[in-house]
């Protein structure tokens, strides 16, 4: 009797599960059937504009309804940036100036082919001494490019989802890039490369992968420019021959990648200038989302996702699409992770466009009349680097916008080190450039730039006076600006009261990174005013910093390390006292202290005594900030 009665539990049970599941299956075919043909109602709280602004593709309307539904849509869509700025360039584009456009078809795979589908090469070993010998030319392998085919073909790699379209029911947004629809109407671009002494193969591939992949209605013209190669003039016969409109223009002398670009801009036919390095593959689909931010506003930079094409074996990876661009102390730009609060503005779609502080710089597009309008590149600057710093800079605090397009991607090829001369030496090209940016851009916190490279101070930084005409012009935004609003995760501290270096009393040396990574063990040695790893930020919100990394202990007794700064204080937070001249650790209540004779590198961290050992100077001349905020501490 008692198996009887849990046979018939087991029964309800059953039942009632499957009558619950049968419910739920008529919630979500009703909901489904309510969203045929594109009518569901989509998120309001962020919409891709390229989403926004295109037609649904199911209506079967004749080609004038689509054009005056497309016009509507582009002229109504100005930003209100725009709206506020008279005399300058409109956000939109006049419809007629547009072109209507459909996909490239895709590159087909050559069976057996080196390298197809991104796929890598290997060189046989009776071949490795030669590819290391040709490696040299270009600090890549040359010989893997040459077997590679000039339109090789290349996997899909934008990103998808397995509950892509579930999701795009529920939550109003497209989850895959290959189901994002754009406008029908897209301004058109010219390609800007600048080479210099180039392998031809690489070069090539560049070319080919813009034809073969971009729209043809898109694509005015490849503008390429030799910055003074010698190796050979052969490219004007070759493009001749191309499909598209490709010019060669060249540089009587080594003009560098900046002046080299503004040559190229000067000869732009396109709306769009589309900027890209001589070593690119453009994958399937590249096109269309970068036009298709540009024409929901010109005011918007936009940047492809940059994947890497290994310099040994030339395999396509894929890279991350959770990574923004930022920049340390010594304005070098790095990839960091994109935060919590970027991740909460996009809903969670990692699909639409990413708002990033800063670009790499090789490989971007922006409207061409926008370019000059925001001043173009700074033609002070000299043959390389710190113009993708001021140019980020320039668009943010100047109106502009600046963004990721995760559903473009390019590859780039990535070296290790440069095969190229820099005529006057590296350093002090870029401590040049640097310094320009600081000086133009970065008010008050230049310092930061000056006490990591004090040897930037000597190098002359030309005359700046017409970029500052510009920023006065353009009535940019201040730096602080910048940081509260674009960049608040800057390792750049808003307010800080002390910027130098942090003297023992008792020892006479200083503390010191010593060029360690997080996680490793805070270091001390001789003073030697040279700045660099000697320099730390006292901040207002008690922390102890050195560019990305600040003073870390999780017990009493230490020991004290260098660990990414995170801002939440906790292991983090250190308070100094001017009276006693301790640092104090806010969580144990231990004091940094001197090292032991067993190891004088090693500051500790120990009860608080008081002494000597314990005492420590902050006194230095970038104390800017600290006037203005004695009364805060």
């Amino acid at each position: 009797m008692l198996h009887g009665k849990l046979r018939i539990h087991t029964c309800r049970v059953i039942l009632l599960t499957s009558l619950v599941w049968f419910l739920v299956d008529v919630v979500i075919l009703s909901f489904y059937s309510e969203c045929i043909g594109g009518a569901c109602k989509k998120s309001e709280d962020i919409k891709p504009g390229a989403e926004a602004l295109a037609d649904d593709l199911d209506n079967d309307y004749d080609q004038r309804q689509d054009e005056r539904h497309d016009n509507k849509n582009i002229d109504s869509s100005k930003s209100e940036l725009t709206k506020d700025i008279a005399g300058r360039v409109p956000a939109t584009y006049k419809s007629t100036s547009l072109r209507r456009w459909r996909p490239a078809p895709s590159v087909l795979p050559v069976p057996g082919g080196a390298g197809e589908k991104g796929k890598a090469v290997h060189i046989p070993p009776e071949k490795e001494a030669l590819m290391k010998e040709k490696f040299k030319l270009n600090q890549f392998n040359l010989l893997a490019s040459d077997m590679i085919s000039l339109n090789r073909s290349l996997t899909d790699v934008r990103l998808e989802g397995f509950f892509a379209d579930i999701r795009y029911k529920l939550f109003g947004h497209c989850c895959r890039c290959k189901d994002k629809k754009y406008p029908k109407l897209l301004p058109t671009t010219s390609i800007v490369i600048v080479f210099h002494n180039e392998a031809w193969s690489t070069l090539l591939r560049t070319v080919w992968s813009v034809i073969n992949r971009s729209p043809r209605p898109l694509l005015k013209e490849v503008i390429l420019v030799d910055d003074a190669s010698e190796r050979g003039k052969k490219l004007e016969n070759y493009v001749k021959t191309l499909p598209v409109p490709v010019f060669v223009l060249r540089t009587e002398k080594r003009s560098g990648l900046i002046r080299a670009r503004l040559l190229g801009a000067k000869h732009v036919t396109g709306q769009v200038i589309t900027f890209l390095d001589a070593h690119c593959e453009c994958t399937e689909g590249w096109l269309e989302p970068l036009l298709a931010r540009i024409v929901e506003d010109r005011r918007t930079v936009v940047c492809p996702i940059i994947d890497v094409i290994s310099d040994e074996t030339f395999e396509y990876i894929t890279a991350s699409d959770m990574t923004w661009g930022g920049f340390n102390w010594k304005l070098n730009f790095r990839w960091y992770r994109v935060p919590q609060r970027e991740m909460d503005r996009r809903n969670g779609d990692r699909t639409a466009p990413l708002r990033t502080p800063t670009m790499a710089g090789g490989l971007f597009s922006i409207d061409k009349e926008y370019f000059y309008e925001l001043g173009a590149y700074d033609e002070g600057m000299d043959i390389w680097g710190g113009e993708n710093l001021e140019m980020s800079f320039r668009v943010w605090q100047c109106g502009g916008k600046l963004e990721i397009i995760p559903c473009s991607h390019v590859g780039h090829v990535f070296r290790d080190k440069s095969p190229y001369t820099f005529p006057g030496g590296v350093s002090k090209i870029v401590l040049h450039n640097a310094a320009r940016v600081a000086e133009v851009w970065m008010d008050e916190w230049r310092d930061f730039y000056y006490a990591m490279n004090p040897g930037a101070r000597n190098v002359p930084v030309g005359d700046i006076s017409s970029r500052k005409a510009l920023r006065e012009k353009l009535k940019c935004k201040s730096f602080r600006w910048y940081l509260e609003n674009v960049y608040p995760e800057s390792q750049m501290p808003l307010d800080y009261y002390y910027l130098g270096d942090i003297r023992n009393v008792q020892t006479k040396n200083c503390l010191d990174t010593m060029g360690r990574k997080s996680g490793e063990n805070l270091g001390m040695t001789y003073c030697h005013n040279l700045g660099g790893n000697q320099v730390f930020a006292y901040t207002k919100r008690q922390q102890i910093m050195s560019d990305d990394n600040c003073l870390d202990a999780s017990s009493r007794t230490g020991p004290v390390k260098l660990v990414r700064c995170h801002g939440m204080g906790g292991n983090q937070a250190w308070v100094y006292d001017e009276v006693d001249k301790t640092i104090k650790h806010v969580n144990t209540g231990s004091c940094l202290t001197k090292p032991e004779t067993t190891d004088v590198n090693l500051p500790l961290l120990k009860s608080c005594s008081y002494h000597e050992g314990q005492q420590w100077i902050m006194d230095s001349d970038f104390k800017w900030q600290a006037n203005n905020h004695q009364d805060e501490r």
